[in-house]
């Protein structure tokens, strides 16, 4: 489990970091000064996939977290993640092209659509996580620490 959330972090950074340098790239290279999607995918990418991905692997290596669960968890927040950046990346394509169906009123559905799906692991998540407080009987107050 903490293996399939480390190949999830370094999948998202490299995700990131190649989606910044298309979007560089391929704007220069058509001479496109506009505002674009392209842009909001390097962030997300790096935001929502490599540091989310880093601090659920942080909290499962600290807490017992089920790991059935945090498997699931990581294929539902993959695959709403891969549908939003992805989005954002035909999205921004279409608009440097200055294709007409880059207006379409489906981009705004699609991406909506992965970020329901992100919202609903985030709830997912947290009652994972929960499970994992009451299994653990967190309780590390410093008044509770021996000296």
């Amino acid at each position: 489990m903490l293996n399939r959330l480390f190949t999830s972090a370094a999948a998202w950074t490299a995700i990131g970091l190649l989606s910044g340098l298309y979007w560089r790239e391929f704007t220069k290279l058509n001479e496109f000064t506009g505002e674009t999607m392209l842009s909001t995918a390097h962030t997300h990418a790096l935001a929502l996939g490599t540091l989310v991905f880093l601090a659920v692997l942080a909290l499962a290596k600290v807490f017992p977290m089920a790991e059935k669960s945090t498997k699931l968890f990581a294929l539902l927040y993959n695959i709403g993640l891969g549908f939003t950046v992805g989005t954002l990346l035909v999205k921004g394509t279409l608009q440097v092209l200055e294709m007409p169906i880059a207006t379409s009123p489906m981009w705004p559905g699609f991406s909506g659509l992965g970020h329901m799906i992100l919202a609903g692991t985030w709830v997912y998540f947290f009652l994972i996580l929960r499970k994992a407080l009451k299994a653990d009987n967190w309780d590390r107050s410093p008044a509770t620490v021996e000296a």
